[in-house]
C-alpha cells in the first residue's frame, strides 16, 4: 500500500462508523479527518421524515449562515434599469439580460448564484435546461426573484445555503469550508437544522429528523446525535 494509501486508512480509522457524535465533536474530527490539499467544502446530510413524492412534504428552502460560507460567492444578477445600477453598486460584476443569458447559453458557468427581478424571468427561464439540472435557477420561495436586489446581493454575500429534499427523503446542504473554525461551522450547522425544523410539513408524521452526517470534500462522513435538536 502506498504511504498516501496509509494515511487515508489512518484517517478513517479514527471515525466510529456506528457511533453518534455530539456536532461539536463531529466537526472536529471532519477537520481532522479531511485530507484534501485544497480547502475543502463542509456538507451536511440530513434524513427527514419525509415522503417527497407528496408535493406537501418536498421540503425546499434557504438559510441565511451566521459565520458565512468561507468563500466568496460569485453572483450573476439579471435586472434592468435602475435595478441593474443597484445591483453594480453592490460590487456585482455580471449583471444584464440578454447578453448575459448568452453568454450562459454559449457555456459560461464561472458563478454560484442567480438572482433575477421578476421581469426578468422571462430572459432567465431560457436557460432553464442549463441553469435548473446545476440547482442555479432562481426561485421566488429561496429569495432569488426578487425586486429587493439590493437585500437579495447582500444575503447572498453574507453566505446561505440553499436545500432541496432528494427523493430519498435526504437533505445535502454545504456549510462552509475545511478551514473555518469549529464554532463556525457548528453555528452554521445549528442555523441550517433550525430552518429544517421550521420548515417541517404538517403532514409529516412520525420522527421527522431521522439521521445526520457531516463531511468534508475529501473525507469520511461522521454521524451526528441529532437527539438535541428534535
Amino acid at each position: 500500500m502506498s504511504k498516501s494509501g496509509k494515511k487515508l486508512k489512518k484517517l478513517k480509522e479514527k471515525v466510529e462508523p456506528t457511533k453518534l457524535y455530539s456536532l461539536k465533536e463531529a466537526v472536529s474530527l471532519l477537520k481532522e479527518t479531511s485530507y484534501s490539499k485544497f480547502d475543502g467544502t463542509v456538507d451536511v446530510a440530513i434524513n427527514l421524515g419525509v415522503d417527497p413524492r407528496h408535493a406537501d412534504q418536498n421540503v425546499r428552502g434557504a438559510c441565511s449562515l451566521p459565520c458565512g460560507l468561507g468563500k466568496k460567492v460569485r453572483i450573476v444578477v439579471f435586472a434592468k434599469g435602475q435595478k441593474a445600477i443597484e445591483a453594480q453598486e453592490q460590487g456585482v460584476e455580471f449583471v444584464g439580460g440578454d447578453d448575459l443569458a448568452k453568454k450562459i447559453s454559449e457555456g459560461w458557468l464561472e458563478f454560484d448564484q442567480i438572482i433575477a427581478t421578476p421581469d426578468m424571468m422571462a430572459v432567465v427561464g431560457r436557460l432553464g435546461k442549463i441553469l435548473g439540472p446545476r440547482g442555479l435557477m432562481p426561485n421566488p420561495k429561496m429569495g432569488t426573484v426578487t425586486f429587493d436586489v439590493v437585500s437579495a446581493i447582500k444575503e447572498s454575500q453574507a453566505g446561505r445555503t440553499e436545500f432541496r429534499v432528494e427523493k430519498s427523503g435526504i437533505v445535502h446542504a454545504p456549510v462552509g469550508k475545511v478551514s473555518m473554525d469549529v464554532d463556525s461551522l457548528a453555528a452554521n450547522i445549528e442555523a441550517t437544522i433550525d430552518v429544517l425544523v421550521k420548515a417541517k410539513p404538517s403532514t409529516s408524521k412520525g420522527m421527522y429528523l431521522k439521521k445526520m452526517s457531516v463531511s468534508a470534500t475529501m473525507g469520511p462522513g461522521v454521524k451526528v446525535d441529532l437527539a438535541p435538536y428534535r
